[in-house]
């Protein structure tokens, strides 16, 4: 089960400000990326042109096993192309790739 709390928290210190608005848009943020449909996350691509250039939340997510990793980068398609530890995860767990998605949240500040 994914800690909420402590996601909103951490999304929290990489914002401008400490208000309560904050902390709801972080909550807002962290559910849309976590409770998204797999059939609507980015599929897995060798140079992920869908995903925005941009900073933003992201989250690997399995077809049955749900989430596998949450992150924040300044640019969610840099961090992709340039690889990331999830997939390698993903290979020694021998996930299909096809059962690997992508759900991303772009914000304004990462």
């Amino acid at each position: 089960m994914w800690d909420y709390d402590f996601c909103a928290i951490s999304l929290l210190a990489f914002m401008p400000t400490n208000d309560s608005d904050l902390q709801i848009q972080a909550r807002r943020i962290l559910d849309a990326i976590a409770f998204i449909p797999f059939e609507q996350c980015q599929p897995l691509t060798r140079g992920f042109e869908s995903i925005p250039a941009r900073p933003g939340i992201y989250a690997i997510r399995h077809r049955t096993d749900g989430l596998l990793y949450i992150g924040k980068t300044k640019s969610l398609r840099g961090r992709f192309s340039g690889g990331h530890k999830a997939f390698l995860w993903g290979w020694l767990d021998k996930y299909s790739d096809e059962d690997i998605r992508i759900a991303v949240q772009t914000i304004s500040h990462a």
